[in-house]
């Protein structure tokens, strides 16, 4: 993503505070679509009704998680992940 682009991302991300989570979050730094305000506030996912505790990001409007593989790291220091199709559902477990 193009530092433009990113800039107003992060931009509109921060300025409307809403009641429901963004459609895509990844919580790896590095990650243009990471955004540490709204990981504070709590995220919860929902993957095919079952709730996820080790969801490194998601996407809404794709459909699809990216989850941790057990303590296993890749060669960067990175967890290893196993991306996994279906319904999302992200919502907010502490209220703003």
């Amino acid at each position: 993503m193009d530092p433009k682009r990113r800039a107003l991302y992060q931009r509109t991300m921060t300025d409307t505070p809403t009641d429901t989570p963004p459609d895509r979050l990844a919580s790896d730094p590095d990650s243009p679509f990471h955004d540490a305000a709204i990981l504070e506030r709590g995220v919860g996912i929902r993957f095919k009704g079952v709730e996820k505790t080790n969801v490194e990001e998601y996407c809404v409007s794709e459909g699809w998680v990216r989850l941790t593989v057990g303590t296993t790291t890749d060669r960067r220091g990175k967890p290893m992940t196993i991306k996994l199709q279906g319904p999302v559902e992200p919502y907010f477990r502490n209220e703003a």
